[in-house]
């Protein structure tokens, strides 16, 4: 009898240090990627421990896909906040960082001394294959949880025409889908609607955080602060880059560059790698071509939000631009800055943005438009996936534009058999073997350089 009521009961209130060695575990923990990171914080968050209820997860997870930069480590942020306040989010966001942080630091480190050797190109050639099946994988598993009706699956293939056959600006895509969403639902009778919030209702388990959990009162007040506190801390590096170098260098670049990426890049490190590579060989000389799937290979490998590439891209540029300092010392505080830079503007958009998100958690219409950009979402990481096996199986891609129609296409001729071989071991690996993501990287890594002993 005791045990039934228990189960009809929310569990208790995590404490501040329990909730602290539970991000920490989750920050360790957090390969895969942002569907296998979200997957995580679901089973510990949602199933396991009853810290959050189904429908509550799922509306904070659409409102982070709606934001510019990583969706998981903000939806981390979120989940901290609801719990614990400003500081349950700070600890939240900040352990789910900071490991991978030190690991793509070290592998960044070991990449700029030791990246010419034969061997390490050929480590890097194996990783880029299996790079190719983990965003597949990610395609489906984001699918599976985020296109589950007719009209996700129609946003979800408009999104991608737009961005592959158009090349139309992701944030258009995003806002043309939340319009749509919108819209739809809003169209909807009330009878529907009403049956589907009931349907939802039934399906959460009691938790901390369920239907009963008291909404967070905000204010202008409260904004003001937020904004000033958040805005200060984002600009605190130019200030003393600026009082110590001046702000004609490398690092005045990587701060301003990766600033503009923390507010445009919508849909996490898939949505943003096409355009920082182009800027960071073309426009800034601080990567060579292929290099970031290098980064991102090597940001594969490590716990934490994928975008932790930008601080590969970071450290990369300072390194290569010195300033009279040692040159492993300036990538380090390129990394740094380009991480500080990145990551700080999760904080400020969830503390400020989640207050009122939370007060229209029960208006349909706006609940249909952050679904509907979560289908969008889903096309934009099928877009990559094809931009990564074009530029993986190829040795050259180039643009074909005609009118309206602006795609890419490869080159037949450049065609890698190897690299073929390769993503074929990843994809077994991954999805007949259902090896992890880790055990896949380094057999292919070791397969890549097998390949090229011969």
């Amino acid at each position: 009898m005791n045990e039934a009521v228990q189960i009809e009961a929310p569990p208790a209130h995590p404490t501040f240090a329990e909730a602290i060695r539970v991000w920490a575990k989750i920050g360790l923990l957090s390969f895969g990627g942002p569907a296998g990171q979200i997957a995580l914080m679901h089973r510990e968050l949602v199933e396991e421990r009853r810290w959050i209820s189904e429908s509550r997860f799922l509306h904070a997870l659409n409102f982070c896909m709606l934001l510019p930069g990583p969706e998981a480590q903000q939806l981390a942020i979120y989940v901290g906040w609801l719990l614990h306040g400003t500081r349950g989010g700070i600890v939240a966001g900040t352990l789910f960082v900071l490991p991978g942080f030190f690991v793509i630091l070290g592998l960044s480190s070991a990449y700029a001394l030791f990246q010419e050797t034969h061997w390490l190109a050929a480590v890097f050639f194996g990783l880029k294959a299996a790079v190719l099946a983990i965003v597949v994988e990610a395609v489906i598993r984001i699918g599976r949880r985020g296109v589950k009706t007719r009209f996700a699956v129609i946003v979800a293939a408009l999104a991608f025409a737009a961005l592959f056959f158009f090349d139309l600006p992701f944030p258009l895509v995003v806002l043309a889908a939340g319009v749509a969403g919108y819209v739809a639902t809003h169209a909807q009778s009330v009878e529907r609607r009403t049956m589907a919030a009931a349907k939802q209702a039934l399906a959460d388990q009691p938790s901390v955080i369920d239907s009963n959990f008291p909404d967070v009162v905000s204010s202008w007040g409260r904004a003001v602060r937020v904004f000033g506190v958040w805005a200060a801390l984002w600009v605190a590096p130019f200030v003393v880059i600026g009082a110590m170098l001046g702000f004609d260098n490398v690092y005045t670049a990587i701060g301003l560059f990766f600033s503009k990426m923390a507010v445009v890049t919508f849909g996490g490190a898939y949505a943003v790698l096409a355009y920082v590579a182009q800027q960071a060989v073309e426009t800034y000389h601080w990567l060579r071509p292929g290099e970031m799937l290098d980064g991102l290979a090597l940001a594969e490998t490590t716990p934490g939000p994928l975008v932790l590439v930008l601080s590969f891209v970071g450290f990369m540029a300072a390194f290569r631009a010195p300033l009279g300092l040692d040159p492993l010392w300036t990538g380090i505080l390129g990394a740094m800055l380009a991480t500080w830079v990145t990551f700080i503007p999760c904080f400020l958009w969830i503390f400020l943005g989640a207050p009122y998100v939370e007060t229209v958690r029960n208006n349909r219409a706006l609940s249909g438009a952050l679904a509907a950009i979560s289908a969008a979402v889903t096309g934009v990481i099928l877009n990559l996936a094809l931009w990564f096996g074009l530029h993986i199986l190829f040795a050259e891609v180039s643009r074909h534009v005609a009118g309206p129609l602006s795609m890419p296409l490869p080159v037949w001729q450049t065609f890698q058999p190897a690299a073929l071989l390769l993503t074929l071991l990843a994809v077994l690996m991954l999805f007949k073997l259902k090896r992890g993501i880790v055990t896949t990287l380094v057999v292919c890594a070791g397969a890549g350089w097998l390949i090229s002993s011969f």
